[in-house]
């Protein structure tokens, strides 16, 4: 039976008073998370990265950049060869108000959010402000938190350095006095990093950046975590309570005291021990089309909840870059294979020169050779390589396979 189908008939018992729960199949589910997740399906194409951006809610930013960095490698993913300049621009260029696209704040982790988001994070500005720091503190913090925004409103956007320095001298964490004000403006919401430039977050004042309809921070606590809570279930396709909270990082009693007003569906989902909820419109909507083959990033949304991904797909992953060179078993990136919805194998890319390397190769049998061949050769042509190179592969005979199947 069809999920559509699922969601419109097929009901466990329950007692009369109980609202019914849905009940679907693990397959059913794993199509419903990839379609949410723009991996089913054709691309769509019109909106772009801009659409991508609106439907996943947060994509995840990090320093490490192999291929690319990995706020790159989500729209890769969905998308294909889109230029990578083009991504940037997509996230952070005015739109026609004016105002960015996109905002970096605290929700997975460092995350470029969509720009409507800007009102559901009040909470977490909130709960910044009533803490009164973060990681470190100032000296003076009326003196220094005036003194940037001084600066900002008279020079306009401006980095850490081009505002005096991020550091006092000594380790990364040694930030200087400046520095820390302004990431403390950046939690509270007064300033918002709008733009990253050469890695480094470009900081403005909030009401110069931020479209005046958005800012504000009027949405009580409730009302802040029932909308993110009703976004990664849609984000998601169907999820547990645990899928939930981590989305945005929240906390499993948060999601629990808005659940029944997200308007996300009950459902059990065969082979799940935990109960879990569905979006409506995912429900209604026949997850069909093609599968994308693709790398994924490690911190591609798809994936980056850890037992969600072995729950799902089976798959159990890690990133392994800070793990020490000897005890690494898959590579310093590896990036999984995406193929017929399903995750068949993993790389460790590298680039040298003109060529790809796939510096450690994992298949799950010969039938994900052609698949990883393809996905190495798109990736390959996308940050300008001519040829790919395997260095290792966990199979002598698929390593073989592999190399044919590159040339």
């Amino acid at each position: 039976m069809t999920t559509a189908a699922a969601a419109r008939g097929r009901t466990a018992t329950a007692p009369p008073t109980a609202p019914p729960t849905v009940e679907l199949s693990a397959d059913e589910a794993r199509r419903l998370a990839l379609r949410a997740q723009g991996l089913l399906g054709a691309p769509d194409r019109r909106s772009g990265v801009r659409g991508m951006l609106r439907r996943l809610g947060a994509v995840q930013l990090d320093t490490i950049s192999v291929l690319a960095r990995s706020h790159e490698l989500v729209p890769y993913a969905r998308l294909g060869a889109v230029g990578r300049s083009a991504v940037e621009a997509a996230y952070w260029s005015p739109s026609g108000t004016g105002a960015p696209h996109g905002f970096e704040y605290w929700s997975h982790a460092a995350c470029v959010l969509p720009i409507e988001e800007w009102p559901l994070f009040a909470f977490r500005r909130r709960a910044f402000r009533a803490r009164g720091y973060r990681w470190h503190q100032l000296s003076d913090p009326e003196r220094w938190c005036a003194a940037v925004l001084d600066r900002l409103r008279t020079e306009g956007p401006l980095t850490a350095t081009e505002l005096g320095g991020a550091k006092n001298g000594g380790p990364w964490y040694d930030w200087s006095e400046t520095k820390i004000a302004v990431e403390w403006l950046l939690d509270t919401g007064q300033v918002v990093c709008a733009e990253r430039r050469g890695w480094k977050r470009v900081y403005d004042l909030a009401e110069r950046a931020v479209p005046d309809p958005l800012c504000h921070d009027d949405l009580d606590d409730t009302e802040c975590i029932r909308r993110l809570v009703a976004q990664a279930g849609a984000a998601l396709g169907v999820a547990t309570r645990a899928d939930l909270a981590d989305y945005h990082r929240l906390k499993g009693e948060q999601v629990d005291a808005v659940i029944g007003d997200t308007g996300l569906v009950p459902v059990r989902v065969a082979g799940w021990q935990k109960p879990a909820w569905a979006d409506p419109a995912a429900l209604a909507d026949e997850p069909r089309g093609r599968h994308r083959t693709t790398l994924l990033s490690p911190f591609d949304s798809l994936i980056w909840d850890r037992p969600r991904t072995e729950r799902i797909f089976g798959f159990t992953h890690r990133l392994e870059a800070y793990v020490p060179k000897p005890k690494r078993i898959h590579g310093y990136f590896a990036m999984p294979l995406l193929t017929g919805g399903r995750l068949a194998g993993r790389v460790d890319p590298a680039r040298e020169g003109g060529t790809l390397v796939a510096r450690q190769v994992s298949l799950d049998g010969a039938k994900a050779v052609a698949p990883m061949a393809r996905a190495l050769r798109e990736a390959a042509e996308w940050v300008g390589c001519d040829s790919v190179r395997v260095e290792r592969c966990d199979d002598a005979r698929l390593a073989a396979a592999l190399v044919n199947a590159l040339d």
